[in-house]
C-alpha cells in the first residue's frame, strides 16, 4: 500500500565522448520506468529531425540571458556562441510527481548541481580502455584525425574527474553496464526512507 507520492531522486550523469552515455540512459528509459531525462533549453537553432520540448527547448539568446537573470537554472553554460542550461523549475516538478530525473552534463554543471543540491546522485561512465574509445570515435566516421586528437585529449581532461561522483561504470560490454546502471536506480528505490514514505500504512499495521 502507498501513501501518496514519494519524490524522486536526481541523477548527474557524465561521461567523456564516446563513452556510450546517451546509448545507456536511452536503454535504461526502455527498461524503467518513473525516470526522464531533463529537457536542457539551448539558443542554437534546432538541427533537421529535433523538435523543441523533446530534444531542447529552443529559446532565443535574450530569452535565455533573462533567464540567467531570474536564477531559473540550476546550470548553464556556453559553448562556442550557443548556450545550454537546466531549468531548476521544470527538475524540481518532475522530483516533486516522484520522477527520478537524470541530467547528462559534463563535471563542471555536475559541480554547479552538487553545490545547489547536494543529496543528488552522481553517476560516471568510463570506456574499457584508451584504444576503445578513440575507435569509437572513430567509428563515428564524420571527424579528421585532429579533430579526433582533439576529443581525446578533452575525453581525457573530463575523465579525469570520475572521483567527484557517486558510481563508476566501465562501459565494457553493454548489456553488463546497462543492467550496473539500473541497478543504482533500484537500489536507492529501496532505501528506508523512501521505502518506509511507500508503506507507512503496512509498516503500521504490522507493527500495531
Amino acid at each position: 500500500m502507498s501513501n501518496g507520492v514519494v519524490r524522486g531522486t536526481l541523477y548527474v550523469v557524465s561521461a567523456p565522448s564516446g563513452a556510450g552515455k546517451t546509448s545507456l540512459v536511452n536503454a535504461l528509459l526502455e527498461s524503467y520506468s518513473g525516470i526522464v531525462v531533463s529537457v536542457s533549453h539551448a539558443t542554437r537553432d534546432p538541427r533537421p529531425g529535433e523538435k523543441s520540448g523533446v530534444h531542447y527547448h529552443f529559446v532565443s539568446i535574450e530569452e535565455f540571458q533573462q533567464r540567467i537573470e531570474n536564477n531559473d537554472f540550476l546550470e548553464h553554460a556556453q559553448v562556442f556562441d550557443n548556450y545550454y542550461g537546466t531549468s531548476k523549475q521544470a527538475v524540481e516538478d518532475k522530483l516533486q510527481q516522484g520522477e527520478d530525473v537524470i541530467l547528462e552534463i559534463d563535471w563542471q554543471g555536475a559541480r554547479l548541481v552538487r553545490d545547489q543540491l547536494p543529496d543528488c546522485k552522481g553517476i560516471f561512465i568510463l570506456p574499457p580502455s584508451v584504444a576503445a574509445l578513440e575507435e569509437r570515435l572513430r567509428g563515428r566516421g564524420q571527424d579528421s584525425d585532429e579533430i579526433i586528437q582533439r576529443r581525446m585529449q578533452d575525453a581525457r581532461s573530463e575523465a579525469s574527474h570520475y572521483d567527484e561522483y557517486d558510481y563508476l561504470i566501465i562501459n565494457d560490454d553493454f548489456d553488463k553496464a546497462k543492467h550496473e546502471l539500473g541497478a543504482i536506480f533500484v537500489a536507492n528505490r529501496l532505501n528506508l526512507n523512501q521505502q518506509k514514505q511507500r508503506h507507512i500504512d503496512l509498516l503500521g499495521e504490522l507493527l500495531a
